[in-house]
């Protein structure tokens, strides 16, 4: 076995607070997709799975809600049913929407139809004045409906990624100007509602995006070697704070998405769409920390409004377990640096490039569409089993405690140094994700926790390719093209059987573990009672 981990703590020593950022924001589709019924079972289970608080989506303003039209004579006409129809489920789910202003309505939009099978009109809005009356009036009906004191937990993002084409048909001008405007139409309503952007694509080493609109000559084109070499920035970021702070505005947050690749959404097919090394997001959060501290807004929250292990929703990679792995060790290797980090997406009730053709098809969701979970819905259910205080915490685990109960719960994650990388992309077939999934050798997991009760009971359970892994289980079947309902269930029943067991403290009140631990496998270790 390679190297041994090692995990040593005392249930009674001192902690420090540990904010569970990582289930804070989670992402999803489109507004429309949430008025589909799988889509509200898949969130309602996410949420009391993995504590999801707030949803992020595009395509609030998009035809298919309804929210904008004009008569003959020029005159808008604002309808929120489908709007309602949608919040009033967040909130009665108890999950938040965090507002994704965004894209134009048909009526206002300068081009359309620019990005996504649905047709999302990327394009600045051609009368800022009726935008700004829009963002009024539905903030204004929020505000009615549910309250100010609710409306006042949210966030409001202004758009999506406008430093891409698909996007914005716009200049980076254009967007600062849709902040300007979009920004004082929220604080006129109620100055302490929390408005932010500018929601910016993944990090770049290079001055692609340092002008008006993207300039490809003058784009760094990384190589395998010297990738994690080059010196990655976010997009706009500083730029738009000093605008902001220039024309003295409001940034309540800063958002930004920051995937851990070299390649976003256009890419005009240069490059080889790489990956950064396993250590790109936990750099590039404490960067964006830095940076808000010595901007003109200190206090700003930070909110990384998508992120996953690539950008594509037909990445292999996204339906396997290295995938949990990955987001378990970013995550813990990333504590204490931003509010939250929205994992995209929940679901793959997702409609970007159309549904996808089969049943694992790379999709960005943690939950199938026909409702199985994969690998990285148990990484978040048993990241939100963690406690709210950090005990102890090393390369491959942590140790918390619950504040309210005492009670102890350790997090073990095997991510094998055979991967330097932040799990490569798989596009053209499974190739890569199976090559990735097959590195690494077990290792030994020692642990012992003292300062416990004589006998306290605890559960252990693990995540692995044995256990838990509903691709595996599928390929077991023999990769059926069209399960059967009955094959579904099974395999659904596959992919909630993680291994479980129940071990218990000695009787000097100390939890010893000795156990081989299998590439890409986490480890839940949870007081009981």
């Amino acid at each position: 076995m390679s190297g041994d981990i090692l995990v040593s703590a005392l249930a009674n020593a001192p902690a420090t607070p540990l904010p569970h950022f990582w289930s804070r924001v989670v992402g999803a589709g489109r507004a429309n997709e949430g008025l589909r019924a799988d889509w509200q079972r898949q969130l309602r289970e996410a949420h009391e799975a993995c504590g999801f608080e707030y949803v992020r989506f595009h395509g609030l303003f998009h035809d298919d809600m309804f929210v904008y039209t004009e008569r003959e004579d020029g005159t808008a006409v604002h309808n929120f049913q489908y709007v309602d129809a949608l919040f009033d489920f967040l909130l009665d789910l108890g999950v938040r929407p965090f507002v994704e202003f965004g894209f134009s309505p048909r009526a206002l939009a300068r081009e359309t139809s620019t990005v996504f099978w649905w047709g999302a009109h990327g394009a600045p809005p051609v009368d800022l004045g009726k935008w700004a009356a829009l963002i009024d009036g539905i903030t204004r009906h929020w505000t009615t409906r549910y309250g100010i004191e609710e409306v006042r937990r949210w966030y409001f993002e202004v758009w999506n990624e406008a430093n891409l084409w698909g996007f914005f048909h716009g200049t980076r001008s254009e967007y600062f100007e849709l902040y300007k405007v979009t920004a004082g139409a929220v604080k006129n309503v109620d100055e302490r509602l929390r408005v932010g952007g500018p929601a910016t694509s993944n990090f770049v080493p290079d001055e692609r995006f340092g002008g008006e609109s993207e300039d490809v000559s003058r784009r760094i084109v990384a190589g395998r070697d010297d990738i994690d070499d080059l010196e990655w920035r976010p997009v706009w970021l500083e730029a738009f704070l000093e605008f902001c702070a220039a024309e003295g505005l409001p940034v309540d947050f800063v958002s930004t998405h920051p995937y851990p690749t070299d390649w976003a959404l256009d890419e005009h097919g240069q490059g080889e769409k790489l990956t950064r090394g396993k250590d790109a997001t936990p750099v590039d959060l404490a960067l964006l920390r830095d940076l808000i501290a010595k901007s003109p807004y200190p206090d700003a929250e930070i909110h990384l409004t998508e992120w996953s292990s690539s950008s594509s929703p037909r990445d292999h990679t996204h339906d396997t377990l290295p995938a949990a792995t990955y987001v378990t060790r970013s995550v813990l290797h990333s504590l204490g640096t931003v509010d939250s980090l929205a994992y995209w997406t929940f679901t793959d009730v997702f409609e970007e490039g159309g549904a996808g053709d089969e049943l694992f098809h790379g999709g960005f969701g943690m939950i199938t569409l026909p409702g199985i979970p994969k690998p990285a819905f148990h990484a978040y259910r048993m990241l939100h089993a963690l406690g709210d205080e950090l005990i102890e915490r090393g390369e491959d685990h942590v140790v918390t405690r619950s504040a309210a109960t005492g009670r102890i719960t350790a997090l073990v994650h095997h991510y094998p140094e055979e991967e330097p990388k932040s799990v490569p992309a798989s596009f053209d077939g499974r190739a890569v994700a199976e090559a990735t999934q097959a590195k690494g050798r077990p290792r030994r997991l020692t642990l012992e926790i003292g300062g416990l009760a004589a006998g306290a009971p605890f559960r252990v359970e693990v995540l692995d390719s044995a256990h838990g892994d509903a691709i595996g289980a599928w390929r077991a079947l023999g990769s059926p093209a069209a399960p059967t309902r009955e094959q579904l269930a099974h395999l659904d029943r596959l992919a909630r059987a993680t291994g479980i067991r129940t071990v218990a403290a000695g009787a000097d009140g100390v939890l010893r573990l000795d156990t081989a631990v299998s590439p890409w496998s986490l480890v839940l270790i949870e007081q009981l009672g």
